[in-house]
C-alpha cells in the first residue's frame, strides 16, 4: 500500500530497496529554502542494518501489508515459542530471539497478537498488561519518601523491575508489557 512521505511514523513497516524496514525515527524538516521532507532512520527487519533516508514530502513510499492473528500461548523448548490459534487450532513456532526479553512475560494460554509478513512471523505483541508475582526484593527502609524512591524486585519469571517501597515478596503485581514497569499491586 502506497503511503504519502509524510505519513510516515514510528514504529511501520516499509518496503524500501528490495528489504522490510522498521520506521525507528522521524522528523519532518521544513527548511526555509526548498521542499519539506521527512528524515527517516529505519532498521532492516532481515539484516540488523540502520539506514537514515531522506524522502521529499511528494515522495511515496511502499507500507508493508501485516496479516494479524491471534494466538494463544502453549510452552516453550530451547529455541522456540509455541503458540495456537483458538478457532483453527493450528499450531506455530516462534524464534525466541523474534520475541527477546519480553517472552518471559508469556504465560500459559495468554493471547498474542502474531504479525505476518509473507506467512512467515514478524512481530508478536503481548497485551499491554500481564500479572506477575514478586519473587523476591529488599526490605523498605524507614524514611524513605513513598513518591520518590522505588526498589528493585525480581520477578517469578526472572525479570528485574523497581517497584515501590510497599511491595513485598509474594505480593501479585500488573505490570506494562511496553516498557516492563510497575503498574499497581493487586
Amino acid at each position: 500500500m502506497k503511503i504519502n512521505a509524510s505519513e510516515i511514523r514510528v514504529g511501520m513497516l516499509l518496503e524500501y530497496k528490495n528489504d522490510l524496514w522498521q520506521v525507528l525515527k522521524t522528523q519532518h524538516v521544513k527548511p526555509g529554502k526548498g521542499g519539506a521532507f521527512a528524515q527517516v532512520e529505519m532498521k532492516s527487519v532481515n539484516k540488523n542494518t540502520k539506514l537514515n533516508e531522506r524522502f521529499r514530502s511528494s515522495e511515496s513510499v511502499e507500507k508493508a501489508s501485516l496479516e494479524e492473528t491471534n494466538f494463544n500461548f502453549l510452552y516453550e523448548d530451547e529455541i522456540h515459542y509455541f503458540f495456537m490459534n483458538p478457532k483453527s487450532f493450528e499450531q506455530i513456532e516462534i524464534k525466541k530471539e523474534i520475541i527477546g526479553e519480553k517472552g518471559k512475560l508469556l504465560t500459559e494460554n495468554l493471547e498474542v497478537s502474531v504479525s505476518f509478513y509473507n506467512e512467515s512471523p514478524l512481530t508478536v505483541e503481548l497485551p499491554n498488561q500481564v500479572k506477575c508475582k514478586i519473587q523476591s526484593t529488599d526490605v523498605a527502609l524507614k524514611g524513605q519518601t513513598v513518591s520518590s524512591s522505588y526498589k528493585p524486585a525480581i520477578l517469578d519469571n526472572g525479570l528485574n523491575i523497581q517497584v515501590p517501597p510497599f511491595i513485598e515478596d509474594g505480593d501479585n503485581v500488573i505490570v506494562d508489557t511496553r516498557n516492563l514497569e510497575y503498574i499497581k499491586k493487586i
